[in-house]
């Protein structure tokens, strides 16, 4: 008789991941185009830099995590402005595709090894990498993608289903 093989430690957060990568389409397909260098605020990022963040969070977040250790100092963490919904919907599906193979990849040590975050060179903190994804990489990208449902609220785009019906839509009806 065969056996089953065990799910990995990731397998739960690729089954989120797709799932929550259909949530983020529909959220993004209602950023308007002629709206991308729209800001809410002098301090906050245009909607397009904020929807490109969104669409680039998974893969960039997948391609830490498979280093020993990220600097921060080593990176411009401000998102280029994006010129059409396009590319923002490219980013986000080369970003989806490249999140899925480092998570169907990474065997349990790896995911349970520890990952290091520094600032020039000084350890800020150390965590599992399995931790790192479903903080920096999950939890964060639904941080984002919040901010990104209140500026298509303030520019009176209805917003999507997320969580169960927005004040625009509701799935059970």
């Amino acid at each position: 008789m065969a056996t089953m093989a065990q799910p990995t430690i990731t397998q739960p957060m690729l089954s989120e991941l797709h799932e929550e990568a259909a949530i983020t389409r529909r959220a993004l397909d209602r950023v308007p185009e002629d709206k991308l260098t729209w800001k809410p605020h002098p301090k906050s990022m245009t909607l397009g830099q904020l929807a490109s963040h969104v669409a680039s969070i998974p893969g960039g977040i997948a391609r830490m995590v498979q280093q020993e250790s990220f600097d921060v100092a080593q990176r411009n963490f401000v998102p280029p402005q994006p010129n059409t919904l396009q590319e923002i919907l490219v980013a986000l599906e080369q970003s989806v595709r490249d999140a899925e193979q480092c998570l169907q990849e990474m065997s349990d040590d790896r995911a349970n090894g520890p990952w290091r975050l520094m600032r020039n060179g000084k350890e800020i903190f150390t965590m599992p990498r399995v931790a790192v994804v479903r903080t920096i990489m999950l939890n964060h990208w639904y941080h984002h993608r919040g901010q990104l449902s209140v500026y298509l609220r303030l520019l009176d785009i209805p917003v999507p289903v997320i969580y169960g019906r927005s004040a625009d839509e509701d799935p059970l009806a």
